[in-house]
């Protein structure tokens, strides 16, 4: 059998066949990230881009699969179903991607490439040649209108966002809908921004400024006018730059690190914060991560940045605890807390799905226990800056005036608060605290 190879030399039929696996792991409860980092190197860039658009697409592509079903599919069913209608959704809107013809061969292919699929060949066939009519009509026939907000987003979580964001939120989930921008943060140690930009030119690569985000500049930060390969970026291997969001870049920006302080990056993997930090100034730095898998990914992060180990100290330990800690006091913290990721839904079109309501306050308690333990280890006039990738007020404001009202040594500082999703950048909650002396004023 011959099978349409993909620009990632994996036949179509069998990406769409994994693709649809991996929306079934999701919807069982678990991470992408953490199903497609167990794929092979070979298989994970076209898995991933399918596997995206089918999240990102859901709720139209089963507006169509209701449409044409009278009974819901089995999930296996249902999951192939999705991938391959969002092949069609993606020509449909930007005029690029399969024929129609081709996608249909290749999702009847990929039936056979799985057992429990196989039996379905026939309605899988049906129904896609149906779709390619609905959502690809001939000409002068009328489509299907789209949905403005084709992506799932539970009834709970539009609730919320309609409620805090009332001019805003529809705009705000249609953005997240979309495929994310691909962000650079420049090592400054190793090249400005502009003899970066004049690199990547070189090498045909379209990048331009991002010159203020909050109206904070951003000096590092590059937007690439289409994503590329990692591999395709002039020094990436060797610590030249890294692939950062430009919501993510404020924070060590507004920490604004000086030689010789010592610093707290509190739940810190995979390090990209750290690295910022190190960027920017030299400083010893405590890379505090609980999360045991996740803390090689902070030394490999300052290994290819090239980046001094002997001024970083990788840490396993709880945050909320002291134990980890040798006493010695902070000047600055940065405490990128765990949230609900709410923020950065574009780059992870799972969170939806696997966030419950029920998580909000759960993720509120820990916050809190975080921001109370390291404030216990900040220096007298020392910041800390808190931080999630959060949409919900519970756990940025609200944290921010519940923080603020039971330390009585805590002054609040000038900080961009709450960033909402654009074209160009993730949600972020950020606040700016002082840790006083109290000593009396003369």
């Amino acid at each position: 059998m011959s099978d349409l190879k993909t620009p990632h030399s994996l036949p179509l039929a069998e990406a769409m066949t994994i693709a649809a696996q991996v929306v079934t792991e999701v919807m069982q409860g678990r991470s992408l990230t953490e199903v497609l980092e167990e794929l092979d190197a070979h298989e994970r860039p076209i898995v991933q881009s399918l596997t995206f658009d089918a999240l990102r697409k859901w709720v139209r592509s089963h507006e169509l699969i209701a449409l044409l079903i009278p009974k819901a599919p089995p999930p296996e069913v249902d999951h192939l179903l999705s991938v391959a209608i969002a092949l069609f959704l993606q020509e449909n809107t930007d005029g690029k991607g399969y024929a129609a013809h081709t996608i249909v061969d290749q999702a009847v292919r990929a039936c056979d490439l799985y057992d429990q699929t196989m039996y379905a060949k026939g309605l899988v066939n049906a129904v896609l040649r149906k779709v390619s009519l609905t959502v690809a009509p001939p000409k002068g026939e009328k489509s299907y209108p789209p949905d403005p907000i084709p992506m799932f987003f539970p009834p709970w979580w539009r609730a919320s966002l309609k409620k805090n964001y009332p001019q805003s939120w529809r705009a705000m989930l249609i953005a997240q809908a979309q495929r994310a921008p691909m962000i650079l943060r420049v090592n400054q140690r190793q090249y400005t921004r502009s003899q970066y930009q004049e690199l990547l030119e070189a090498e045909g690569i379209s990048a331009s400024p991002i010159a203020a985000l909050a109206e904070i500049p951003l000096h590092s930060a590059l937007l690439l006018k289409n994503p590329v390969p990692v591999s395709a970026l002039p020094g990436f291997y060797s610590g030249s730059v890294s692939v950062q969001d430009a919501g993510a870049q404020l924070a060590a920006v507004l920490l604004n690190p000086q030689p010789g302080e010592r610093i707290l990056d509190a739940c810190a993997a995979p390090g990209g914060k750290t690295a910022h930090l190190l960027e920017l100034a030299d400083c010893e730095i405590i890379a505090l991560e609980l999360d045991q898998s996740r803390l090689g990914k902070i030394g490999g992060n300052l290994d290819r940045l090239q980046l001094h180990s002997d001024v970083v100290k990788i840490i396993r330990g709880d945050a909320s605890k002291a134990s980890w800690w040798d006493g010695k006091l902070f000047d600055k913290i940065l405490l990128d807390a765990p949230c609900s990721a709410s923020g950065i839904v574009s780059r992870h079109p799972d969170i939806p799905f696997l966030r419950r309501e029920a998580d909000i306050r759960n993720l509120q308690e820990k916050q809190r226990g975080i921001l109370t333990q390291a404030w216990k280890m900040l220096k007298p006039g020392g910041l800390l800056l808190y931080v999630t990738c959060s949409l919900f007020p519970e756990e940025g404001e609200v944290q921010a005036i519940w923080f603020a009202l039971n330390q009585s040594d805590a002054l609040r500082l000038n900080a961009p608060g709450q960033i909402l999703p654009t074209e160009t950048n993730d949600g972020f909650y950020y606040a700016l605290f002082q840790k006083m002396s109290h000593e009396p004023t003369h």
